[in-house]
């Protein structure tokens, strides 16, 4: 079994707005209380509310230590461009983050790179066979599911037993292109190849767009560099 198995962490599911609330407060344009109101509105329950709220600090409000830049550069980029793609910031945090959602992503991505589609069971024999079978696996592999649809890469049908991917968000080569293969980076904890970094299976809902190798040398978080083979690589700078 993994070694992350038992730190699934990301077992609530988390709406966009909800997401888009903690990073407006991140970025200072937004309160604690605009989000604990939000919160109050959606969550009946103290307990509920409470696991929900955790959530949403790791992801904009209290990082990891090794996230405080990454998370801060995020947010930064949404208070220079409000208009920007709040999912592809939320997916990439998440993706640095919380390993558990990053698999999840991976084989949403990779099951339905050919056809567009593919079943929930499909991702749930997928995620058992990495994280045991047990029934918190099930049950947050599906809030996981719930957070990605709400958030525009998959649509759920037939009752949650069919995923159709959503056409994707293309980020042109933009600076936020650049943030979301740091984070495809830190979920792989591993420098990636560069002809291969905008179809990874980790960032399905989104396009990278325009010229690769030049969006990325403009990253001072990134470095490119070349394997033992001659590929160009793509990895955290250090």
């Amino acid at each position: 079994m993994n070694a992350a198995a038992a730190q699934i962490g990301f077992d609530r599911f988390v709406s966009l707005e909800m997401a888009e609330t903690a990073l407006r407060v991140s970025a200072g344009m937004a309160s604690l209380g605009e989000l604990t109101a939000l919160l109050d509105a959606t969550h009946p329950g103290a307990a509920a509310k409470k696991k929900t709220r955790t959530v949403l600090n790791r992801l904009w409000l209290e990082p990891r230590s090794d996230l405080l830049d990454f998370t801060a550069r995020g947010a930064r980029l949404y208070r220079d461009a409000p208009n920007t793609s709040t999912a592809a910031l939320t997916w990439g945090m998440a993706l640095a983050t919380y390993p558990f959602f990053g698999k999840v992503a991976e084989i949403v991505g990779r099951l339905t790179s050919l056809q567009g589609d593919c079943t929930s069971v499909e991702v749930h024999r997928r995620m058992a066979e990495i994280y045991g079978e047990r029934e918190g696996t099930r049950r947050m592999t599906n809030m996981v599911l719930q957070s990605q649809a709400n958030w525009g890469a998959i649509e759920r049908l037939e009752r949650g037993k069919r995923i159709v991917r959503r056409p994707a968000i293309n980020l042109c080569g933009s600076s936020i292109a650049a943030w979301l293969v740091e984070a495809c980076l830190r979920y792989a904890s591993r420098a990636l190849p560069v002809a291969s970094i905008q179809s990874s299976p980790s960032i399905y809902p989104f396009v990278l767009g325009g010229s690769t190798p030049y969006f990325l040398s403009l990253s001072h978080a990134l470095e490119l560099r070349s394997d033992s083979a001659g590929n160009q690589v793509v990895g955290l700078a250090s």
